[in-house]
Parts: structure tokens; C-alpha cells; sequence
């Protein structure tokens, strides 16, 4: 699996917020398909609300998220 960053904005009447979000995928589009269910879960918009703007696959030495990173390291 490949560690992917989508990056993105919610676009609510009253919430604008934008997002980045690392996660574990094996193609760009089910990273997208993960992203849309877990804000759409976590924070209640539909899919119609949320507009991705970047979608790339980072390394290992890219990620972010510490947890994300022990995954793809083998720690």
C-alpha cells in the first residue's frame, strides 16, 4: 500500500475549512473515496461539500502524521 496526501476544502454555508489528510491506499482513487467517507462521517457533509484540490503520493520521509509514518516504515 502507498501513503497518499489529499488536500482539499469543505465548503459549508457557514464553514469553510481547509484539509490535508495522509492515509494508506493502493490508488489515488480509493484515497479519495476514503477521504470523502471519513469527513463526510466525521463532520457531517456531503459529498457535494467537499472539493479536493490535490490528490500525490508522498514517501516515507514526507509523511507527516507519526503514526502513518511507523506504518509504511516497518517500525
Amino acid at each position: 500500500m502507498k501513503a497518499f496526501r489529499v488536500t482539499g476544502q469543505i465548503n459549508k454555508p457557514r464553514l469553510n475549512t481547509p484539509f490535508a489528510r495522509e492515509l494508506l491506499a493502493d490508488k489515488s482513487e480509493h484515497a479519495v473515496e476514503k477521504v470523502y467517507a471519513e469527513i463526510g462521517s466525521r463532520h457531517r457533509v456531503k459529498r457535494c461539500h467537499i472539493t479536493i484540490s490535490d490528490v500525490k503520493e508522498v514517501t516515507a520521509e514526507e509523511i507527516q502524521n507519526p503514526i502513518l509514518k511507523k506504518i509504511v516504515s516497518g517500525e
